[in-house]
């Protein structure tokens, strides 16, 4: 789902469907870290602008607990989870329940559904196909895919940057009704391409960003086109074994379980109902029946993610998105040069606005946080790694989104950054609402 700016600088909203882009939590994470992070340097991708370990605080493990209480009741979450690594200490907060009819409490190891986080694995293995000789960002999208409307003109590297102009087909009306009616559909490929090609390009490729899972199915089919083998055993091969992330996997478009020991998915909201700028809340009488708990949400654990595919379809746990996260901002799944490739493709997701989160190849930028978020009906989860600092942070929830719109793991990782950097309170707040606008679901 898109994510929107708040007004008055509260907690931000999603905009329309699906799979959240990272920019948009992108820029609030970007915002908040401003007081602590300034730099005259417009390039959100130098670690160099993030705050040294002098501004980093001692954890306060107590305060942090009053705070994932606070926002997790008043979201009525079931579930969340917590870690944070730094050189001040860890921290880790399982809250809740696995699900309503559960009494186990979630840990680092419990799988989760990750959303638009699984963007940065298809887009790590680009990347590394790139190292490898196999494609370049330069090659236009035609020389693999001669059916992309205009695709002559569309460049690999703006299919890694949400910069190629190519319809989201999240944000169909198909798609939506379908999710609404028929929560088990199987979903291929070339059906959610079918959807995108069907309406005309949000604008030249090149000329601006908006996020978009079209780029990122694309991609995956590349890659499997690239390698000669599923999608799943490339992430698997890659990535999963090399990494350890034992909890993480890419589930057959026809699997809609989640290995054990997972958390269940919950939502109060339709997917049509919610489509739209505008129409992230539910009707007043809903949210009042919400509120005094005489309506229960939908289990949306099972549903079919094949919708997502390449852009959304992940299965992993914190821990292993810790694992993950931290890989991609010291540069371990990558060689120097192409890590720098990919560390020079970031640029503000707001051309008027450099000092907003960023996006690059398969990445996102948030203030000195590296990383992404994810959200699909149930579930959402926030992940950046600060390189400079050597600063993990981890966030799901399984709920989602809120009743009333919003992502609950984006606005909680937002309310933590004042207990990991000094100084970083009075701005961190819209630095992740503009992260969260920029950035789509998944």
């Amino acid at each position: 789902m898109f994510l929107s700016k708040p007004l008055n600088g509260k907690a931000t909203r999603r905009r329309t469907r699906r799979t959240v882009p990272t920019a948009a939590v992108a820029v609030m994470l970007t915002t908040a870290l401003v007081g602590t992070a300034c730099s005259s340097d417009s390039d959100t991708s130098a670690p160099s602008s993030s705050p040294s370990n002098s501004a980093l605080l001692p954890l306060d493990a107590a305060a942090m607990d009053k705070v994932v209480d606070d926002i997790a009741t008043g979201f009525h979450e079931i579930g969340m989870m917590v870690l944070i690594r730094t050189p001040q200490g860890d921290y880790t907060n399982g809250w809740g329940t696995l699900g309503l009819d559960s009494t186990e409490k979630p840990t680092p190891d419990t799988k989760v559904r990750v959303g638009s986080n699984t963007k940065t694995w298809t887009g790590t293995a680009i990347m590394q196909m790139v190292q490898e000789g196999k494609i370049s960002v330069d090659d236009p999208v035609s020389k693999y895919r001669p059916d992309v409307p205009g695709g002559e003109n569309i460049t690999i590297g703006q299919l890694l940057d949400m910069r190629s102009g190519l319809y989201n087909y999240t944000e169909t009306i198909e798609l939506n009704t379908a999710l609404d009616e028929d929560t088990q559909k199987v979903w291929t490929p070339e059906e959610l391409l079918a959807l995108a090609f069907a309406h005309p390009p949000y604008s030249a490729p090149g000329t601006e960003y908006h996020y978009s899972n079209t780029n990122t199915v694309l991609l995956g089919l590349i890659a499997e086109q690239l390698d000669g083998k599923p999608i799943a055993k490339i992430f698997q091969d890659r990535f999963f074994s090399e990494l350890g992330m034992t909890g993480s996997s890419f589930p057959a478009n026809t699997d809609t379980s989640l290995p054990s020991t997972y958390v269940n998915g919950y939502s109060y909201s339709g997917n049509v109902e919610t489509l739209g700028e505008g129409k992230e809340s539910l009707p007043p009488e809903r949210l009042a029946a919400i509120e005094a708990g005489t309506v229960q949400p939908r289990i949306t654990t099972n549903d079919n993610p094949s919708w997502t595919w390449s852009a959304g379809q992940g299965i992993s746990t914190a821990n292993d998105l810790a694992t993950w996260v931290e890989a991609l901002g010291k540069g371990r799944l990558l060689d120097a040069k192409t890590q720098q490739l990919r560390m020079d493709s970031i640029k503000p997701s707001d051309p008027d606005d450099p000092g907003s989160s960023g996006y690059g190849y398969g990445i996102a930028s948030m203030g000195p946080l590296l990383g992404h978020i994810g959200e699909m009906p149930g579930y959402n989860s926030f992940m950046g790694y600060d390189p400079v600092n050597d600063v993990t942070l981890v966030v799901w929830g399984n709920l989602a989104p809120t009743a009333d719109g919003f992502p609950p793991a984006a606005v909680l990782a937002k309310s933590l950054i004042p207990f990991l950097y000094a100084g970083a309170a009075n701005d961190t707040g819209e630095d992740i609402d503009d992260a969260a606008e920029d950035t789509g679901g998944g």
